[in-house]
Parts: structure tokens; sequence; C-alpha cells
């Protein structure tokens, strides 16, 4: 929804009953697509309704939206609800501008807005997912925050939410890392830093890229690890501890909403890999060819193989397993899969094959929230000046330290303990922002200069938006809670506007969680940030002609803090006090 409940309920019985009056009694399923207009010209909000009732009206959609217009004369609501008579504009949309005392109570009701809406659904989320022993580089970055945000959305809308870190544990990399270890004789009860498997994966790497007989090797060693081979498994096992604790170290850093009780890494699974090969070889899902078990899916050229020839299993085979456990032992009704847009075609395939099993009903959604490349200033793939993957914690350490001296630069006042504690998350806050601004299932390049701008859809532009007006409170002597019983009147047209992005907060969290694009949370909060400032600019506060006017203005003003730092921390990022 657009709008809030109450605004959107007016909005619509009104236009449900002009509808009735000009068109008949079997028109009053006629849906009124109530929306707000951009453009204050054109109305506070837009209805297009028209369009959809010509075929079955058999007239123009101007026509038909002229004769509704003309029915709002015999309501009398609709001179409570509405400033002027409703117009019609262009081919048949009707325009409507709202009341003051309509917009008064809007105000009044956002105070209590709550986010949750509807039926509240099971929600499982597959996000972050890096591969272990291996630190974490900026390629794990995107999946990590857009999940997080997802999840927080969710949970906010009133979702049950389970969150999944189906961490890399079991693999092809682990075959190669296992093999060049046993050959090279490494003690496996030593102490090891993540840098030093790091190290060891990049020489394995390149030994299996050029000796034919180590990558068989590895490749055999995967197999032996998920038989439960004593050597691999043990030499696995003193790898993950160290690789955890780097990955949370990281999540912590970027205030992510993962602990160990969200992974359920590949090794979960590996009990349900037979019997799930079976059981869709059982069910005639899946057929052998060449040696291996396949899944042929129809409109796909290549086949979907669940056991392969020499009798391993794939990541295919693990999805498969945590499909159908998501679906049947959680009762998840909601399955979404954070991954970049590369593994479009596999999750294709594999929904396809969950489905033909029957382990995923018809009431239950597959969603891949498929996501783009970071891109460096040349617009290839972001990498190191020696052509390197960037390391996940370099970015963080950098994205501190420029904010650091932005921030002393703007503020020196500051002591050094808040400045730091300032540094951190508006640097931080800004990476985050920078990604999730995007079009999620676009590239983006990785701009410095412009995520740490103080001007522009940036994490730094809202922040200082906030602060600007938490120091209007300070320099008042009141505090945003005082304001609870402030009245709000509205009368220039800087406050009108206001007060109508303010009134599509609910419904632009709403959206996001149904469209899983969190950049239309993040264009909201920059156009009720650029709507406030022009407020700010137009309307005095602490200035204000009278108490009553001070009051109302202050109210806005902590509505407006309040639905940044709200929407913010549905993004993951906080907001500081002065900057």
């Amino acid at each position: 929804m657009p709008e809030t409940p109450q605004l959107q309920n007016q909005l619509e019985s009104v236009l449900k009953r002009a509808v009735v009056a000009a068109l008949g009694d079997a028109f009053a399923d006629a849906d009124p697509m109530v929306r707000a207009a951009q453009d204050a010209k054109h109305g506070d909000f837009q209805a297009n309704l028209a369009m959809g009732l010509a075929k079955r009206v058999g007239d123009k959609p101007r026509a038909i939206a002229e004769r509704i217009v003309a029915a709002f004369d015999g309501l009398p609501e609709a001179s409570e609800l509405l400033a002027e008579a409703p117009a019609v504009a262009g081919p048949g949309f009707i325009n409507l501008r709202l009341s003051a005392s309509a917009l008064n109570q809007a105000a009044a009701s956002l105070r209590s807005t709550t986010l949750a809406e509807g039926t509240p659904r099971h929600v499982v989320v597959d996000y972050a997912s890096p591969n272990l022993a291996k630190e974490m580089h900026v390629g794990h970055l995107r999946s990590t925050i857009i999940g997080d945000a997802l999840v927080r959305v969710l949970g906010a809308l009133g979702n049950r939410v389970t969150r999944h870190n189906h961490i890399g544990d079991w693999g092809t990399q682990f075959g190669m890392l296992l093999e060049h270890l046993i050959q090279s004789g490494w003690d496996a009860r030593g102490e090891h830093e993540i840098s030093d498997l790091n190290a060891l994966y990049q020489e394995a790497k390149k030994r299996d890229d050029a000796e034919p007989d180590f990558a068989e090797a590895a490749r055999k060693r995967v197999v032996a690890l998920q038989a439960g081979e004593p050597e691999a498994r043990g030499i696995w096992g003193s790898l993950i501890g160290e690789s955890v604790r780097h990955m949370n170290e990281a999540f912590a850093r970027l205030g992510v909403e993962l602990t160990d009780a969200d992974l359920k890494p590949e090794s979960f699974y590996n009990d349900r890999l037979g019997p799930v090969c079976d059981e869709l070889e059982k069910l005639g899902v899946a057929e052998l060819s060449d040696g291996a078990l396949c899944v042929f899916v129809e409109g796909e050229e290549a086949p979907l193989i669940v056991r392969k020839s020499d009798g391993g299993y794939g990541y295919a085979t693990t999805d498969l397993a945590a499909v159908k456990y998501r679906a049947q032992e959680l009762g998840a009704d909601r399955l979404i899969y954070v991954v970049d847009s590369r593994q479009r075609d596999h999750f294709r395939k594999f929904f396809a094959a969950a489905r033909k099993a029957g382990w995923v009903g018809q009431g239950v959604e597959l969603a891949h929230a498929a996501f783009g490349t970071i891109l460096g200033p040349d617009r290839k793939p972001f990498k190191t000046r020696e052509g390197g993957t960037v390391k996940l914690s370099d970015v963080l350490d950098e994205a501190v330290v420029r904010a650091g001296d932005a921030v002393a630069q703007k503020n020196p006042d500051l002591s050094e303990g808040e400045r730091a504690e300032v540094a951190r998350v508006v640097g931080i806050g800004a990476v985050k922002y920078a990604d999730l601004s995007n079009d999620r299932i676009k590239d983006y390049v990785f701009d410095w200069d412009r995520m740490l701008a103080l001007e522009g859809n940036t994490s730094p532009y809202l922040q200082y938006s906030y602060t600007r007006i938490r120091s209007i409170f300070r320099k008042g002597g009141v505090t945003p809670e005082d304001t609870a019983g402030y009245a709000v009147a509205v009368s220039e047209p800087a406050e009108r506007e206001l007060v109508l992005k303010l009134s599509q907060f609910a419904g632009t969290v709403g959206a996001v969680g149904e469209s899983l694009e969190p950049h239309r949370l993040c264009t909201y909060l920059f156009e009720l940030a650029t709507r406030y400032h022009r407020f700010y600019e137009a309307c005095p506060v602490l200035k204000a002609e009278d108490d009553a006017t001070k009051q109302s203005r202050l109210a806005l003003c902590g509505l407006v803090a309040e639905t940044i730092q709200r929407g913010l921390g549905l993004l993951g990022i906080g907001v500081v006090e002065r900057m």
C-alpha cells in the first residue's frame, strides 16, 4: 500500500461509492488503484481505475472518469476528505487533493502506525553464505547486507523470519584445500589465522588448475569427506573454527543480524543427500545419464546434476535437500535466496525440480533475490590494483578512516571518542547504503566520493538530516517525546508535502517486503529528507509566529527524525546525534 491504511481506506471507500453512483452496483468490485501523485500540482493522489473499466463499460477512459468525478457531488463524506472537487487529467486519471483536516488526522495517526499487515508468513531467507577457509572479500558484501535488510523489513511487517547462513563448508574448494594440506603434512593442531588459510587455499587452487593428478585427487577427497573419512573429517573440523570466528567478526562490524544459531552449512544436509537422490529417482524426477543422476527440466538445455558419475554430490543436491527441509520440516511458505544473478539458471532448474518432486506446494513462494556485481572505476569487477580480490575488512577500514577525516573537518569540536563512533557509524553505513540504494539486480560502481557525500541519495545525507533535526530540539530545550501531545495543523504547502510523504512510509516498507527491493526504501528516505529540508527553509520552527504553529512544526520534525531513524534501521544502518 502506498499510504497509511487510514488514508488508503478512506480514499478507496469514497471512490468505490462514486463508481457505484456513476456506473451502478455491478461495478462495486472496481479496484480504485489510488497512488500518491509525484507532482503536487496534479493533486495529492491519483486514481486510474477508469483505464481498467473502459472495456467493461464500453466507453473511453476519460468519459468514464468524468462520470465518476461528477458522482462525487452527491457524497457528503467526500467534502470532508477532499479540499476541492476531484479533477480529470490526461486520458482518464482522477486527481484528488486532501483537505487540511484529513491531513491533520493522517499526521496524528502516524504516531501509532504499525508496519505489520495482513496474514503473517513463515519466511526463510538464505543469505550471506561465504565459503569458509577464505577471507571474506567485497564480493560477499551484497548477499550479506541485502539479505540483512530483507530480514529486518520482513520481520517488521509481522512475518516469522528464519535466517539461514548457508555456508559453503563441504564442496569442491574444501576438497582442494584438504588434499593440499594432507600432502603438505599440515599440522591441524597448531594455531592458525584466516590469512594462513587464505594463502593455503590460493596455493591449492593453483595446483588444482595446473596439476591434473592433484585435481583428480581433490575431487576424490570431496567424496571421502562426504563419506566421513576420518583424516579428511579431522582436518576439515580444524578449519571451521577460525573461519567462523572471522565471519562473525565481519558480521559484527557490518551490524548484520546473523549468529551461530543461524548457521546452516552444507554439511548439515550431508545425511540427507543420498535419500534425496533416491527419492528423486523413485519419483521419476531424476534419471541416469552417462553415469550421473540428472533432472531434466523442460526448456533447459543442460540438466541439473544431483549425483555425479563418481558418486559425489554437488551444490544442486544440497540445495534440493535444503529446499525440502525448509518447506516440509520447517513449514515455511516463502523461501528467499539472496544470491548473485549469475546463478539464475541454477535456481530456475532446482526450483522446477523441487516443485516437480512435490516437495514445494503451489502455496509456497520460491524467490531468487538476484543481485548484480560491484564494479571498479573501470566498470569491471572491483579488484585491487594488482588484480586480486578486495578484502572486505580493508573496505570497512578505509570507510571508517575516510568518514573520520570528513567528520573531523566538519565538526572539529567532537571529542576523540565521539568522533571515532561517528566515523564508524557513518563509514559503515555509507558502504551499506551505497549498495542498498541501487536496484539490486543491476551492477554498480564502487565510488568513495559519492557514497560519503553529504548531498544526494547517500547515508551521510540522511544521517546529517537526522542530526539537524536533533539539534533543533536541543536548541529548543525540548525532546521528541515532548511532542507526543502536540497537535499538527497543516497550512503551508511544504507542510502538506511533508505529511503526505510521511504517510507513505508504511506502504513503502510493505512494497519492499513484497518486491524484495531495498532501494525503494532508500529512495523514499531520500525524498523524505529532501522534503524536510524544503519545509525547514520555508517554515520557521523555533521562531514560528505562535506557539501552536511552533508545536505543530516541532511535531513534524519529530516524525521525520523518527521515520529516518526507523527506515535506516530497517536497512541495518545507525544514526548519530552529531556529525
